[in-house]
This record gives structure tokens, C-alpha cells and sequence, in this order.
């Protein structure tokens, strides 16, 4: 019996931004010429980002400051003390309405249903953690089993699927609550290099939460988790990193990322349908995906997949769809995708196959295949 994915909700902060804008704060953070300014805005016109959300409302055109100092340089720049102070304040309520809409896009499990939690960050941490602040907003049991997976970047969602899927398949009457909710943004970086302006020009704040059991509801859509498979393309260790430095979480994003996962993304896609075939006895010529869920790291990533895979825009327009709307929000920005993926699955669906990337410092290389069902 499949673990299921009953239900998947998504909250964003309220400061909406346009891309537009951002790009001209950065442009002041980083006293720019106007060669370099011209630079920066071709890059984030270059983005596929439309807008993006964060906790802080500084990064707005007409904003005042309210976190980062008011002055040409930022500075005092905030401490790591201070950031964490803030994502602790923010980082709670974001998850919570996740988990709302979570909760308001299913039918017959209530919240007091919940027997394991599984929460996801790598933007934060403190303890106790907004996994037993849940526990406490939800009035669940304070026996409710709880674990954190930190650090892991971008693709954490798919580590916190796994945990879910061993759970459920381990204790079928288990229903577990998997939250990812990252605060991106707290993390800018004054740093003019390549890497910190490209990750600067990406990243933003964002939660989901998915609901796992072993029981598909009937009259809408799930998506059962069938197969995992995993790899590293060790030689992009140095091209995608997370490290805390005095000053924030400092990303390391090199525009190498996309040709690194150029060369590896077709072997992982096949070893994924060589496994899944290894477990259904079933024949690994067939033809897998009928749909996507890649997790829009950024335009040219989203562009190298296509062109390894042979797949259209339009079979990526769930990732371009969230790219464009949200920006990378780390870990939540596939079940951002899946979510939009599920929302438009009907009965004539049931049986189909789902292909699903993500991708994060390692390099690590993470695929799912998953089923629709609707019952």
C-alpha cells in the first residue's frame, strides 16, 4: 500500500514585491555604478521572476527600513543573532497558515488527527522549535512524534517525503504533517561577487505543508509516492553551498549549477525508472512521466532539464508558473509546484505518472516518481 499525499498548502509573507524593485535596493546596498546597474538589472530581467515575497518589507521601492540600517551602506549589518531573532518571530505564523490551507483542501482528516510531524528549514533554527509551537497552536496530543530536518537547501522536501513515506508504510494508521517554511531573505549578503548577486536575485520567503497517509480520499485528486532515487555529482561541491557566516547564511550559487545538472540529469532520471521498474516488475523502455514537478531553481536550470529530457515549456509550466510568482523559496518551491500540479487533476488523470527534481549543495541530485489518483 502507497503513501499518499492527501493535501498540499502554501502561505507566503505579505510584503509582495516586485522584481523590479528589488533590483534597485540591491543596486544601493551595493553602491553600484551605473555599468555594474545595468549589469544587475539585465540579470534580473534575465530571472523568469516576476515577484517575490519576504518577511521584510525594506526590500520595496517606497519601503522604510525596518531591519536593515537606514543608510547608503547598511550599516551597522545585521548579526546572526538579529536575523535569528526575527525568523524566529516570523517564522511560526508562516507555517501555521501553511498548514491551514493545508488543512481547508481536504476532506475527512482533522488536525487532531496528527501523529507525526516532520519540520523542514535550512534559513533558521532555535528550540524550542516551531515544530512544537505547532503542536501547541494545533492542541495536539503531547505525544505527537516529532522530527527536524535542517540544512539541507533546496531539496530538504523530498528528505521530509521520505521520513513521511517510511512512517506511513512502517504504521498505516499514521498521519504525518510535513512543514518546510524558509525565510530566505533574512540572509542577504552585501557581497559583490557572482555567486552572492546571483543568489540574490533568486531567493525568497515561503512555507508548505503536505498531509501524508495511507488512505486516498475520495473525489479529488492525490498523488501516491511510488519511487525515490538519489545521487551526488560530486565535482559541483564547491558550485552550491551553505555556510553560517557573522552575518547572515551566506549561499554560494554558481552559474556553473545548471551545466552541472546538464550532465547528470538524464542518468538520474533513468536510474529513477530503472528502480521503479525493479519494484512493479515493470518493463524500463515504457514511457514514465506524464507530468512534472521540477523545482525552478532558476530559468537556465528549468531550460538544461528541458533540453536533456526533451520536454516542452509547457510541460514545465508548473515550475515556470511558481519561478515567475515566487521566486526560490528553497525547500517549499516543489510542493509549491505540486500543489499547482495537483489543483488541476481531474478523474481522467487517475494512473498517471509524475516526474519530480530538486536540487541542492552536494550537488545533491534528488528525483521522485509519484501516481495520481482520484478515486
Amino acid at each position: 500500500m502507497p503513501t499518499y499525499i492527501n493535501a498540499i498548502g502554501t502561505a507566503v509573507p505579505s510584503h509582495k514585491i516586485k522584481q523590479t524593485e528589488i533590483v534597485n535596493f540591491m543596486a544601493k546596498a551595493h553602491q553600484m555604478s551605473s555599468e555594474a546597474k545595468h549589469r544587475l538589472r539585465a540579470l534580473y530581467r534575465a530571472s523568469g521572476i516576476q515577484f517575490r515575497h519576504s518577511v521584510l518589507a525594506d526590500f520595496g521601492e517606497d519601503a522604510a527600513y525596518d531591519f536593515f540600517p537606514d543608510n547608503d551602506d547598511l550599516e551597522p549589518f545585521p548579526t546572526i543573532s538579529q536575523r535569528m531573532e526575527l525568523y524566529r518571530k516570523e517564522a511560526f505564523p508562516l507555517s501555521l497558515a501553511a498548514v491551514h490551507d493545508c488543512f481547508k483542501r481536504q476532506k475527512n482528516i482533522a488536525t487532531k488527527d496528527i501523529t507525526h510531524i516532520v519540520m523542514v528549514s535550512c534559513t533558521g533554527m532555535y528550540a524550542p522549535g516551531v515544530d512544537i509551537e505547532l503542536v501547541k497552536a494545533l492542541k495536539l496530543p503531547s505525544n505527537v512524534q516529532r522530527s527536524c530536518i535542517n540544512f539541507m537547501g533546496c531539496y530538504a522536501a523530498f528528505n521530509a517525503l521520505k521520513v513521511a513515506d517510511h512512517i506511513v508504510r512502517a504504521q498505516k494508521e499514521a498521519r504525518v504533517l510535513v512543514v518546510c517554511t524558509e525565510l530566505c531573505t533574512l540572509h542577504f549578503q552585501k557581497n559583490k561577487d557572482e555567486d552572492t548577486l546571483l543568489a540574490n536575485a533568486l531567493f525568497a520567503d515561503g512555507s508548505a505543508a503536505v498531509l501524508l497517509s495511507a488512505e486516498a480520499e475520495r473525489g479529488q485528486a492525490q498523488l501516491s509516492l511510488e519511487q525515490f532515487y538519489c545521487a551526488l555529482a560530486t565535482e559541483g561541491e564547491q558550485d552550491m553551498a551553505w555556510h553560517i557566516g557573522d552575518f547572515g547564511f551566506e549561499m554560494k550559487l554558481s552559474a556553473y549549477v545548471p551545466d552541472i545538472i546538464k550532465k547528470g540529469i538524464r542518468q538520474l532520471s533513468e536510474q529513477l525508472v530503472s528502480e521503479y521498474a525493479k519494484t512493479k516488475e515493470k518493463d524500463t523502455e515504457a514511457a514514465v512521466a506524464d507530468y512534472f514537478a521540477i523545482h525552478p531553481g532558476g530559468k537556465r536550470i528549468l531550460q538544461v532539464i528541458e533540453e536533456q529530457l526533451g520536454l516542452s515549456t509547457e510541460d514545465n509550466r508548473y515550475a515556470y508558473e511558481v519561478l515567475k510568482s515566487y521566486g526560490n523559496m528553497s525547500s517549499p518551491t516543489v510542493l509549491f509546484v505540486l500543489q499547482a500540479l495537483m489543483a488541476e487533476r481531474g478523474p481522467l488523470d487517475h494512473k498517471k505518472q509524475v516526474l519530480s527534481f530538486a536540487f541542492g549543495p552536494g550537488l545533491t541530485l534528488e528525483s521522485m516518481l509519484l501516481n495520481v489518483c482520484y478515486l
